[in-house]
């Protein structure tokens, strides 16, 4: 699974680094990913902070 921030979305509120801070960090402005390649055994955890978040910025595919 990849997994992208959209930063025209993104308002910092750091629940994805809180959630997931093996793949997302908090950029100066907004959320950035550091693992765009989700490793199996944490995607689940990365689903759950997309559907969480309240920007909907964090994409997956």
């Amino acid at each position: 699974m990849k997994v992208k921030i959209d930063a025209d979305l993104c308002t910092a509120c750091g629940l994805c680094t809180d959630s997931v801070p093996q793949v997302f960090k908090m950029g100066k402005d907004v959320a950035e990913v550091i693992a765009a390649d989700v490793p199996a055994n944490i995607e689940g955890a990365v689903k759950d902070a997309a559907s969480d978040c309240p920007a909907e910025a964090i994409l997956f595919s």
